[in-house]
């Protein structure tokens, strides 16, 4: 059973030192196409649409009653001022959250954190601080800290860091489970290392079950059309509202490109379970998760089992080393990703129907009680 080809189909948002590119980033665009059309200024906008208001009504005026062309002329005011009212919101939105977003650099990259509290806590993503214990902060304001670990939880890729700096602005952090798909949001961190950066998209969908390169799988997900690109993890990923409903974190890839519109985002409501047992204590004593207590590799014919946790639910189920896993409760796991995104997919205390190929051959159908994922 030796290891078979892998494809990772997820990319991390995090930005290598010592390369910068510099393009072209997504502005205002929903706003900008309804009103691009009428100008950009407000008077202009009004003197633009009823321009072209007039026209329609010269055009139909011999057929068409006068309220016909009133109506159209409205229309177009409405449209018009709906746009500049949308944009308007935008720019509050940035002009608010933009004081709590910074920049976290280790040795190896840079990534982005958002101000949690007034007593210097900084949520980010786990793999932005990687093994690193020492950062360096970048406020908004373009002062730079000394920040430490307060703690970090690799499965959720959520971490939090501390700086001692005076008057910081902290971020409200919403509920996400409020969300819907269509709803507008903005991505702000620091992307390709560009300070303060602001993309806008919509919800794409929520609650989404995605595996990072590392293997581990994300439960509660946001997708987003709004771009996420190296250096806005940790970030924040925000309603019109000013809430932070997600930590920016993964960029979709096709064989090795980045599939333009796909984003993805940790739910703030697990951010901030996670973020609070981290300040609390240092560690996640209540993840919330559940778990099969096993280590596995990719094989030829599946997901091989390497190893047991001692105690651990699928060991105490009768699951042996070597193990192949067929499927979970039918649902088939041809790869480590599909059964980590699977076994997410639980709660712990769930009872689940595990299908093994055992190494001599034979099949067996085993009785799992999940657990909880440790901290």
């Amino acid at each position: 059973m030796d290891d078979g080809p892998q494809e990772v189909i997820m990319a991390l948002a995090t930005r290598p030192l010592g390369r910068r590119h510099i393009g072209w980033f997504a502005s205002l665009s929903v706003a900008a196409l309804l009103v691009a059309a009428c100008g950009s200024a407000g008077t202009s906008v009004k003197q633009s649409a009823l321009g072209v208001a007039e026209v329609a009504q010269a055009t139909v005026v011999a057929t068409t009653p006068p309220s016909v062309a009133a109506t159209a002329s409205t229309t177009l005011v409405s449209s018009g001022s709906a746009a500049l009212a949308l944009q308007a919101q935008m720019v509050s939105v940035i002009k608010q959250l933009g004081p709590s977003i910074v920049v976290i650099e280790t040795s190896t990259g840079l990534g982005s954190g958002v101000v949690y509290d007034n007593k210097g806590d900084i949520v980010t993503n786990a793999h932005v601080v990687g093994t690193s214990t020492t950062f360096k902060v970048t406020l908004a304001n373009g002062k730079i800290y000394s920040g430490t670990l307060v703690g970090s939880y690799t499965a959720d890729d959520i971490a939090v860091v501390h700086v001692d700096a005076p008057n910081l602005t902290p971020a409200t952090f919403g509920d996400s489970s409020k969300l819907s798909v269509g709803d507008f949001v903005m991505a702000m961190g620091n992307p390709l290392g560009l300070q303060s950066s602001v993309t806008e998209g919509i919800v794409s969908a929520v609650g989404r079950q995605v595996s990072e390169p590392a293997g581990n799988a994300l439960p509660d997900a946001i997708q987003t059309s709004a771009a996420i690109n190296p250096g806005n993890s940790g970030g924040a990923l925000v309603d019109l509202s000013g809430n932070v409903v997600g930590i920016p974190t993964l960029e979709a890839t096709d064989q090795g490109s980045a599939a333009a519109g796909i984003g993805f985002a940790i739910s703030s409501n697990r951010a901030k379970l996670i973020a609070d047992q981290l300040i609390a204590g240092g560690k996640v004593t209540n993840s919330g998760r559940a778990y099969l207590g096993v280590e596995m590799r990719d094989g030829t014919n599946g997901p091989v089992i390497v190893a047991l946790t001692a105690g651990g639910p699928a060991g105490k189920a009768g699951v042996q080393v070597g193990d192949v896993v067929q499927s979970i409760d039918g649902t088939v796991t041809p790869d480590t990703s599909t059964l980590g995104e699977v076994v997410a997919s639980h709660k712990p205390g769930d009872s689940v129907q595990v299908k093994v190929q055992h190494q001599d051959g034979t099949d067996a159908t085993i009785t799992v009680t999940l657990g909880q994922l440790p901290g």
